[in-house]
């Protein structure tokens, strides 16, 4: 019991010291070593806990469950060249960016391999950056996060351009002879009271077919359309965004019948004490055949504890239209380095 005793007090006493000592080790030494432009190292882990009002499978059920856990290298190199290579760990080792890019000049570069191809806005950060822990529901139905191809980002003066060309077919390296083409469009800007907006417009059209429309249990027969638009403004104090996009395709599931989804969110929050932001989301998801149409509203707060940990709280209710109700919590804590 003595020995207890002494062995807490040593650690009461010498713990705050080894603690700044580690402190003082991450940021003088690890970061200036994995964060460097030719070489950049990061690793994010989100462990959640995932509950259902109703004890019904929405929002995952009740269970404990992880987030991302991924790690990313990146880096640019001599010669104008660019590269990434992240890999996830949530259920097994797998590839989620592979790329190899050229800048041709500061203001634009080419990039091939598998990235997420510039189709939402919502797609755009990663999840460590999303608002919520989860992104809007358009983003999972109507495309793959991922896609194989080529992509030329640029910009001239606050006009942006993404121009993609892909296999269509998400990760699969599968192919039919035809291909994805996509465009972003758009305006970004920083404004005088130091806030940047951005807003554009997002399309693609996929002509591969038999190919699945996202997560929504639904298959192209070929030239799917996708199009849309997205505003977005953020300052120290105050963000909102906006995004709405439709897809129309032929669905093999309807005798080859046109199928519409329609997707629309709008998201608003604010930060205060500089660690601290409140926010709220609504997010539509309807389909024209299949009849079904969902409103999905969420209210969130995330805490910025240090500036590699978060915590995160989000309260969700699935308005159905004819059908039951949901509603659920989602806690998560992460570590972004």
């Amino acid at each position: 019991m003595k020995k207890i005793l002494f062995f807490a007090l040593m650690v009461s006493v010498y713990a705050p010291n080894l603690i700044a000592q580690q402190g003082d080790l991450f940021n003088d030494q690890l970061r200036p070593l994995l964060k460097t432009e030719p070489f950049r190292v990061g690793v994010l882990v989100q462990t959640r806990g995932l509950f259902s009002f109703e004890d019904d499978t929405f929002n995952g059920g009740r269970k404990y469950e992880l987030g991302a856990t991924r790690v990313d290298i990146k880096g640019s190199i001599d010669g104008g060249f660019v590269y990434r290579l992240q890999t996830e760990y949530r259920n097994q080792a797998a590839i989620l960016d592979a790329q190899v890019g050229y800048k041709i000049n500061s203001d634009v570069q080419i990039v091939a391999g598998a990235f997420k191809p510039f189709t939402s806005l919502d797609l755009d950060p990663s999840p460590a950056a999303t608002n919520f822990l989860n992104r809007a529901r358009q983003v999972g139905t109507m495309m793959s996060t991922r896609e194989i191809g080529l992509t030329l980002i640029g910009k001239a003066g606050d006009f942006i351009y993404r121009l993609g060309m892909y296999n269509g077919t998400g990760m699969t390296r599968q192919n039919d002879g035809k291909f994805m083409y996509s465009l972003r469009a758009g305006y970004a800007a920083t404004l005088q009271n130091d806030g940047a907006l951005q807003f554009g417009v997002n399309t693609f059209i996929n002509q591969t077919e038999g190919v699945n429309v996202g997560n929504s249990g639904l298959t192209s027969a070929g030239d799917r359309l996708l199009y849309g638009f997205y505003v977005d403004y953020k300052s120290d104090t105050f963000f909102a965004n906006a995004e709405l996009l439709q897809t129309t395709f032929d669905a093999v599931q309807f005798a080859g019948q046109e199928e519409t989804i329609l997707g629309y969110y709008a998201t608003i929050g604010t930060r205060f004490k500089e660690q601290h932001e409140i926010l709220a989301r609504v997010d539509h998801l309807s389909f024209d055949i299949a009849d079904r149409s969902s409103n999905l509203l969420s209210v969130g707060w995330n805490y910025y504890a240090t500036d590699v940990v978060k915590f995160s709280v989000n309260v969700l209710t699935l308005i159905n239209d004819g059908a039951d109700n949901n509603a659920g919590l989602s806690a998560q804590l992460e570590y972004n380095f």
